[in-house]
């Protein structure tokens, strides 16, 4: 059960809808600080330089590393336009090994992986790496990205915001994964 409860539906019907899920009826306890946020997740997976494909990627990565099981649950559909499935999400358990990534993926889920465990271990090796793959620009937004992914995730773990999610995820005894699931939420 959510460590904070929901917000009343007065509260939350004005901003999400009577579908709400519980993160967004948690978030509605601040109302300004719940469209601050949806308004800039959505804008931040909308207006990328990066592939949604590989946005998708990395954020489901940092979602299992931060242990986000409303995160893990969610797939966005922007990046099934660029041909994100559920097999490619497998790839994710050993990404470096996957064939099914491009090298500028596995980069960006590396630099993710150090990002979400580890990040005083990026070095400017790390990034000549990257640049292999992505411009300025894009190293911005991935580190943006990456960001907003573990900050984000950290605070929906540590809210414990299950309660609406497919059982599989609802188990705090284990941790969860994005792979090897069935059952999926769809972002709206």
């Amino acid at each position: 059960m959510s460590r904070i409860p929901p917000a009343r539906r007065a509260e939350y019907l004005p901003l999400f809808g009577p579908n709400a899920r519980i993160q967004e009826q948690v978030w509605a306890h601040s109302p300004r600080v719940a469209l601050l946020y949806t308004n800039f997740m959505r804008e931040l997976r909308r207006s990328t330089l990066l592939p949604s494909r590989l946005v998708e990627l990395v954020r489901l990565r940092i979602a299992f590393h931060n242990q986000c099981r409303s995160c893990m649950s969610v797939r966005h559909h922007d990046g099934s336009n660029d041909g994100f499935n559920e097999g490619l999400v497998c790839s994710l358990a050993q990404p470096e090994e996957a064939v099914d990534l491009t090298e500028a993926e596995r980069a960006a889920l590396a630099f993710a992986d150090l990002m979400a465990s580890d990040h005083l271990s990026v070095t400017d090796a790390t990034f000549q790496q990257l640049r292999l793959h992505f411009t300025d620009a894009q190293l911005v937004e991935l580190c943006v990205q990456i960001g907003a992914f573990v900050g984000f995730g950290r605070i929906n773990a540590v809210l414990d915001m299950v309660d609406d999610l497919p059982e599989e995820f609802t188990r705090s005894d284990q941790p969860v994964t994005p792979w090897g699931t069935t059952p999926v939420l769809h972002s709206r």
